[in-house]
């Protein structure tokens, strides 16, 4: 059904401003369960807060999905919004008004893992299926109703690792973590594994900490610079790495700059400006050198629907989790968790629009390879796809 959903977008039968997608959004907070002939779809992102930039990314591939795809089972589609705020907090309550007053079917989101496995316990518990973007290997550890499209943070910091000594010729490597974050700590583990093991040095790796709001890095960087790092990587969000980069420049540190998924937004060339030129990250989306049809077909249906906006991984994922699930409920029949949730654990060779997905039905999780973006003229612009080794 996608395929043949994302061959009329091709032909330009359907064509959806970005105004006609924000008429259909509603939040949780208004709507009260629906009936018969409707079908409700909890998305449930950070619409405010610091990821905010995130989950409208987000938001946007979910609307775009949807103003094709409106109807299942011959059923309205309802996509019931809820905000999580960027709070651990408020990711469990918002995420249990979804479950227990909205009587959602199934979840779509988030993309923070941390947000995602305060919010997974609720589902979970319910036996709702829910397919996140978060990438830290302890959101699916131990949870059965979970499926992911994305790859994990292993991948991503063993790509990145690789890069760094494989292609840009690094021998020793600089890293800034946020220690209050679950997702620096990983992603800044498992590159500095990889790197100490592409490189054969266990002492070819300087790590340096900071806190969530912190905004003076001087005395990070002063340690890098006095180890003679010839590489920096940056394992935090898209806010964080355009600052650490302005500083690094100011520094008088010119060395190549990297980071991981989550610096793909936006702000980080808005806020890093010249500062973020070059820098390196890795993408789940990429067009490549020779996109496919279905690539080719997205591409030209977002032009049109969000006119002047550059195309994010967050967005692409979003558009292709909404496709995922709806063609679960049509292939089962039904809304019924177990069956749904059974059916995405054992999907193979769905082809979406980054490549063909095939999902291990004992971890709900994707092998995949992984595309590195750069920062090249003020765009995103593509570099290589790398598959880890």
């Amino acid at each position: 059904m996608f395929k043949k959903i994302i061959a009329t977008a091709l032909a330009g039968t359907m064509i959806f401003s970005l105004a006609a997608c924000s008429t259909s959004t509603n939040s949780s907070s208004s709507n009260a369960p629906a009936g018969g002939d409707t079908i409700r779809i909890g998305a449930w992102e950070p619409l405010t807060g610091s990821m905010a930039s995130g989950g409208s990314q987000i938001k946007d591939g979910y609307e775009m999905a949807k103003s094709l795809r409106p109807t299942v089972l011959g059923k309205n589609v309802e996509l019931v919004y809820a905000d999580n705020k960027s709070d651990k907090v408020e990711a469990a309550n918002s995420m249990t008004r979804l479950v227990e007053k909205e009587k959602v079917v199934a979840v779509l989101g988030c993309y923070s893992s941390g947000l995602t496995i305060a919010g997974a316990a609720i589902t979970e518990k319910a036996h709702i299926p829910l397919m996140p973007l978060a990438t830290s290997p302890l959101v699916t550890d131990g949870n059965k109703y979970i499926t992911r499209t994305n790859y994990q943070d292993p991948v991503a910091g063993t790509v990145m690792a690789q890069y760094a000594v494989n292609t840009l010729g690094s021998k020793k490597v600089g890293m800034l973590r946020d220690i209050t974050s679950d997702y620096s700590i990983g992603l800044a583990n498992y590159f500095k594994e990889a790197y100490i093991k592409a490189t054969g040095d266990p002492n070819s790796v300087v790590i340096t900490d900071f806190s969530a709001g912190d905004s003076n890095f001087s005395a990070q960087l002063n340690t890098l610079k006095t180890a003679n790092v010839d590489c920096i990587f940056i394992p935090t969000t898209y806010n964080d790495a355009a600052m650490i980069a302005i500083q690094t420049k100011e520094a008088g540190i010119n060395v190549p700059l990297m980071g991981g998924d989550s610096c793909e937004a936006p702000e980080l060339i808005e806020i890093g400006g010249q500062a973020v030129e070059g820098f390196l990250y890795c993408s789940h989306f990429a067009a490549g050198d020779n996109p496919s049809e279905k690539t080719k077909a997205f591409l030209d249906l977002y032009a049109k629907t969000y006119p002047g906006k550059d195309v994010s991984s967050n967005t692409v994922i979003g558009f292709e989790n909404y496709n995922l699930l709806l063609d679960a409920i049509e292939a089962v029949g039904s809304t019924d968790a177990d069956k749904v949730n059974t059916w995405l654990h054992n999907v193979k060779d769905w082809e979406g629009v980054t490549g063909n997905i095939t999902i291990n039905p004992e971890t709900g999780n994707p092998t995949k390879a992984v595309p590195i973006n750069k920062v090249e003229n003020g765009k995103f612009a593509y570099v290589a796809t790398v598959t880890p080794q």
